[in-house]
């Protein structure tokens, strides 16, 4: 049992850091990291959002989604601004070079994926599965 062959959790460990790896030429052309190309990609599918969305969806705390998120303003992609009827709450919208960079991104899944050279159906078959996993130790907290 203790062979490192035997274990499942070491071919997804390497695999995760494979996969990062291989984004990132791709993300580098784009002037952004994996975690802020993920913020950028829950933006794209819904702007504006606060802090709190993005977190949940990215499964992140907001001490480690702040200062990704000030770098993203820093690089203005985003703006964050305090509600006024609440604020505590912090919305973060995208700017318009934000909403640009979502042309330019189009493409980095396809190159990934040759990259990788697997095909559309392999990946969606990896991320059921994995998806799966996630969802049943989810539901067990």
């Amino acid at each position: 049992m203790l062979k490192l062959k035997s274990q499942v959790c070491f071919p997804i460990y390497a695999l995760s850091r494979e996969i990062t790896s291989t984004y990132r030429p791709f993300l580098d052309e784009l002037d952004i990291t994996y975690p802020q190309y993920l913020v950028m990609m829950v933006l794209w599918e819904e702007d504006p959002q606060t802090v709190n969305q993005i977190g949940h969806k990215l499964d992140l705390d907001s001490g480690t989604l702040t200062p990704l998120l000030k770098r993203l303003q820093a690089k203005e992609l985003i703006s964050r601004k305090r509600k006024s009827c609440d604020e505590r709450v912090v919305e973060i919208s995208l700017t318009p070079a934000g909403k640009n960079l979502e042309k330019a991104a189009e493409q980095v899944p396809l190159k990934v994926m040759e990259a990788m050279n697997v095909t559309a159906e392999e990946l969606q078959e990896l991320k059921d599965v994995v998806t799966k996993i996630l969802n049943k130790q989810r539901t067990r907290v």
